[in-house]
Formats: C-alpha cells, sequence, structure tokens
C-alpha cells in the first residue's frame, strides 16, 4: 500500500472541521474592523493560537504572530491580512455585515469585509489548526502571520518596526494568498511582479472664498481643483510610453458647504498605479507639477500634497512559486492552477520578505461559483455580472472556496517543511 503524503495525512482533519470553518468565517465576515483597529478580530485570533499551545504575541499594534515550533527543519511563514473597508455591504445575506467604524480622519462609514479578508483569516486559523493536530507528519517550524492595515499600506511595515523578525524566527520562506473574483478554488500566479506599487495623495486646494454673486472677489479652489483632475489625465495618455502601463485615479473630490459660496479650499485624492519605478517617479513627478502649475495658473497658493499610503511592488521569487504551484497542481491537477498577468491591484505583503531579504510567493485563489462564471465568461459579461473585490456586493461562495483556501495553505506549507 501506497504511503499517503503529508498533505494528504494533515487534510484528513477537514473532514471535522468544515462546519466551525463555516461558522469561523460568517462571525469574521458579519464583525468587520477598518484598517489598524481590527482588535476584535486580533482577540478571536490570540484565542484561536493560543489554544493550540503556539507562542502568541501582538505586533505592530493589531497584529497577531503564532510560532508552531514542531522540532528541527526549515522556518517558513505564512500571512493573512484582517482589516475591511469602509464599504456599505449591498450582499442580502444573512451575515451581511452592519458595523459601523470610523476613518482616521474622523468620518463615520459602514464597515465591510469587501475584500475578502475574512476568508484569509478563517483559512489561514483552520490550516494551522490542522497543521497542529498533525505534527507527526512534518518537523519544522511555522511563523502565522495575521497582520493589520493592508489596505492603507500601513500594517506589514507596523509588525516590522515593532520587531517582528527579532521576535518571531526569520523563515526561508514566506507564503501567502488572496481571494479574487475567478473560478472557485482555482490559483491564479504569476512570477516575478505579481502586483503593482500604488501610490495615494490627499492634495489640498487653497483659493479665496467669496460670495456666489461675486465671483471676482474670489480664487476658486472647484474650478482650479477640477481643471488639474481635467489636466492629469493626460500624464498617462500623453506622457506615458503605450507599451508601459500606469493608472492614475481620482477617487474622492470634494469642497464647498452650499451653492452660492464659492469656498476658499477643495480637496481630491490621486491613486497611482505603476509597475517599474523609474516610470513611479516620473508619473508623481509630472502630477505634482501640474497640481502646482494649475495653482498658479489661477494665482492661489501651492496646494498641500500629503501622501497616504506606498504600496512597494510584489514580486514573486521564480523558484519558490514553481515548488508551490507545482504542490498545488500535484494536489488538484492542472485545472487547478492558471498562469495569471500580473496584477495593477496592490499588496504590502512583499514588504514581508524585503525586510530579511527572505523570498515569497503569493496567489490569487477564486470565490466565485464556476458556473456563474463561466456563464459571464461565455456571455462576455465578467466586468457587470460578477462582482470584484471591493465592491458592496463582493461575497465569496464559502462552502466552495474556504476549504479550497486552506488546503492550499497546508499543501504549500507542507512543501518547504520537512517530513520526519
Amino acid at each position: 500500500m501506497t504511503e499517503p503524503t503529508a498533505a494528504a495525512a494533515v487534510l484528513t482533519g477537514m473532514a471535522g472541521a468544515g462546519d466551525e470553518l463555516q461558522s469561523l468565517y460568517r462571525r469574521l465576515h458579519a464583525h468587520p474592523e477598518l484598517s489598524m483597529q481590527e482588535h476584535r478580530t486580533a482577540g478571536l485570533i490570540e484565542q484561536r493560537l493560543a489554544v493550540l499551545g503556539m507562542t502568541v504575541f501582538r505586533c505592530g499594534g493589531t497584529g497577531v504572530v503564532g510560532v508552531l515550533d514542531n522540532g528541527p527543519g526549515p522556518t517558513i511563514a505564512f500571512r493573512a491580512d484582517t482589516d475591511a473597508l469602509p464599504v456599505e455591504e449591498r450582499t442580502g445575506l444573512t451575515y451581511a455585515s452592519t458595523a459601523d467604524g470610523t476613518l482616521a480622519d474622523g468620518t463615520s462609514t459602514k464597515v465591510m469585509h469587501a475584500c475578502g479578508h475574512d476568508t484569509h483569516v478563517a483559512s489561514l486559523l483552520t490550516a494551522a489548526s490542522l497543521l497542529h493536530g498533525a505534527r507527526a507528519e512534518w518537523s519544522g517550524t511555522i511563523v502565522f502571520i495575521f497582520q493589520p492595515g493592508e489596505e492603507i499600506a500601513a500594517g506589514a511595515q507596523a509588525m516590522i518596526d515593532d520587531g517582528l523578525w527579532e521576535r518571531a524566527p526569520k523563515p526561508a520562506v514566506i507564503l501567502g494568498q488572496h481571494v479574487s473574483p475567478g473560478p472557485a478554488g482555482v490559483v491564479g500566479h504569476c512570477t516575478g511582479t505579481a502586483a503593482s506599487m500604488a501610490d495615494s495623495w490627499e492634495v489640498l486646494v487653497r483659493g479665496r472664498g467669496a460670495h456666489g454673486s461675486q465671483p471676482h472677489h474670489s480664487v476658486d479652489p472647484i474650478v482650479q481643483a477640477a481643471h488639474t483632475i481635467t489636466r492629469i489625465q493626460t500624464v498617462v495618455s500623453r506622457e506615458v510610453d503605450p507599451v508601459d502601463a500606469a493608472v492614475v485615479t481620482v477617487g474622492k473630490f470634494a469642497g464647498g458647504t452650499k451653492e452660492n459660496i464659492i469656498p476658499d479650499s477643495a480637496v481630491f485624492t490621486l491613486n497611482v498605479r505603476t509597475f517599474d519605478e523609474p516610470l513611479r517617479e516620473h508619473v508623481l513627478e509630472s502630477l505634482r507639477r501640474i497640481i502646482r502649475a494649475e495653482a498658479m495658473a489661477s494665482g492661489a497658493p501651492e496646494p498641500e500634497i500629503t501622501e497616504l499610503s506606498r504600496f512597494p511592488r510584489l514580486v514573486n521569487d521564480a523558484e519558490v512559486t514553481r515548488r508551490a504551484v507545482e504542490a498545488l497542481a500535484a494536489q488538484w491537477g492542472q485545472d487547478g492552477v492558471t498562469e495569471a498577468q500580473p496584477l495593477m491591484g496592490s499588496e504590502d505583503f512583499g514588504a514581508l520578505g524585503d525586510a530579511i531579504d527572505a523570498p515569497s510567493c503569493f496567489w490569487f485563489i477564486g470565490g466565485t461559483d464556476p458556473e456563474r462564471h463561466a456563464a459571464a465568461t461565455a456571455a462576455g459579461t465578467v466586468s457587470t455580472d460578477i462582482p470584484s473585490n471591493h465592491s458592496p456586493f463582493f461575497a465569496p461562495v464559502p462552502e466552495l472556496t474556504l476549504p479550497r483556501m486552506v488546503e492550499a495553505a497546508v499543501v504549500t506549507s507542507l512543501e518547504f517543511l520537512e517530513r520526519p
């Protein structure tokens, strides 16, 4: 009789873990928390890891680390992010979030796990439990990282600054995964650059307020900001080589309080996506130039630019990616993995490995019912019929998605550990 693989032996525990996995996910989904405010979530994670007898500690404020030492062998790390978004949920699920939150600027907002980080937490906690329960099947050390603040590119660096790699053993490999709108359970992977760099700014435009009937007494910041927003769209269309990739988005524009009052300020936010460092700096400098020039043209003071976040480029190590993908293909067959293009989405996961020069691999795993996704693909309506991450309708199918995410975490972890 052929000896079962370590993965098969560990995953026998899934038979008794399914109901708890689904319950845990629904609990997390119903109680989301904003970036760097994940106090309830961190407490739940600490409790779950402590029951397993791990060394557990807080790191980076609301981050949690669990170290599972299982004898001699390699050390690896696996990361899940924990934060939610300022989005009002519209999925209609029985366990939909009705949570409220407060943003850093004091703004009240509804909160939703619109990016699926609840699936990341639930699946990694379950994988940790299975790996702990089958310690006879493997040897080495696993560092489970539950990272806060991914949505604002703050959490990974906060954990590093709080001594993550002085307090936890340094891994030879760091792994991570993210749910996506693709067919449930299918992994999308790429070698090298996997996700773009991203820069977000808030731009405060100043002018001089006046009565709407006396515009000649004003320096209108709304007109100035509107011209600026229109002009910056030419950065990509006229200053970036068409063979290169860059995206500039204005996600917020606000100014004034009443229709007959010209305000003294307006504000807008910018988000920039690039894959190449020189291009990144070129685009950012072009934006600065236009913002300043439009203020000068308006006879206004120079606007204030505040950096909100800065994401590093996410790079998958070739050898680590090869091994992880081959392990997943061996588990599910070639239909379970597919090569993907680099995403214009961004992640701060890479900072964890960059800090200690450790290679890493990050993949995306689908969460949409395969039949629904296939029908939308055939009809050419994926962009309209399949809600994507950050949509108020984003809702992975948990029964199909979560077990595969657990399997992916277990299988890839075991690939880099040893069997006694």
